[in-house]
């Protein structure tokens, strides 16, 4: 039970860390000519800081993020969720793993800031990941191809809310439809947003530009440039807002199982005090 609980902790104040960072970066992107910054994670917390008590507020989130990244681990190594280890749950498991390591990034970029007032590099997540990629021998393919898993997230991210999938993890009181819309739209602005980001990355390949790589910032201005551009922008950062709401949701009614060792532990327990039992197989 304590270990369980302890994850249980980690698990919904990463959720809450992440939703309060979507929050504020919507808050960005619908009141930029006001407030002049980028829609970004990294701006989000640039822009907490210079409020009162913002090293705190912004290192809260940091170790809010710490938590949340502890769980992803628990859920892609330790499979927290039950995913399993077919092809299409290693998949499921691969992605969760990739979001730990994009939140590491921006944890440790929080707390450096909340602690040593840390310069760092502002330049978005996609552009370094993309100028990083590119460096290595075939680059450009590899690009094209973390592109498309962005597309391939984007849409499974925009379905699971269509679909209501997510609602297979969080326990929502019945009769409050509001809290259900508002996550759909999230998860459905959110994958739409990936979509734009893994096309933008492609192109990025595709050019061998890293420089063309997209962020949350340049797939709203993307959207602002088709017809009905403005709507389309409005209405995809207020969905940003709802998935930061989503994550708060998550925090208040997420299921969250901790990894269970015991199933590790006995039997090992076995084999070591009967040596010529054969391993269970997986």
């Amino acid at each position: 039970m304590p270990s369980r609980f302890r994850f249980d902790v980690l698990a919904k104040a990463g959720y809450t860390a992440r939703g309060v960072v979507f929050i504020l970066v919507a808050g960005l992107a619908l009141f930029s000519g006001v407030t002049g910054g980028q829609p970004e994670m990294k701006s989000a917390l640039l822009t907490l800081l210079g409020q009162p008590f913002g090293r705190v507020w912004v290192g809260l989130i940091g170790l809010g993020l710490l938590g949340f990244i502890a769980w992803r681990l628990a859920q892609s190594l330790a499979d927290s969720d039950g995913h399993g280890s077919g092809r299409k749950g290693l998949t499921v498991r691969s992605a969760l793993f990739g979001s730990a390591a994009i939140y590491l990034g921006l944890a440790v970029y929080a707390l450096g800031h909340a602690l040593f007032f840390a310069g760092g590099d502002q330049e978005s997540g996609e552009k370094g990941l993309a100028e990083w990629i590119m460096s290595k021998p075939f680059g450009s393919y590899l690009a094209i191809a973390v592109g498309i898993g962005f597309i391939v997230g984007g849409v499974v991210t925009a379905y699971k809310g269509l679909t209501r999938k997510f609602e297979r993890y969080l326990r929502i009181p019945d009769r409050n439809r509001v809290l259900t819309l508002i996550c759909i739209y999230g998860l459905v602005a959110r994958g739409a947003v990936f979509v734009i980001i893994g096309i933008l990355f492609a192109y990025a390949g595709f050019r061998v530009d890293p420089e063309q790589a997209g962020s949350i910032s340049d797939a709203l201005e993307w959207l602002r440039q088709l017809p009905f551009g403005s709507i389309l922008y409005i209405a995809v950062a207020a969905g940003i807002a709802a998935f930061g709401i989503y994550n708060l949701v998550e925090a208040r009614y997420r299921v969250v199982r901790g990894p269970d060792l015991t199933a590790v532990k006995q039997p090992i327990s076995r084999r070591k005090s009967d040596p010529t039992q054969p391993a269970r197989p997986n």
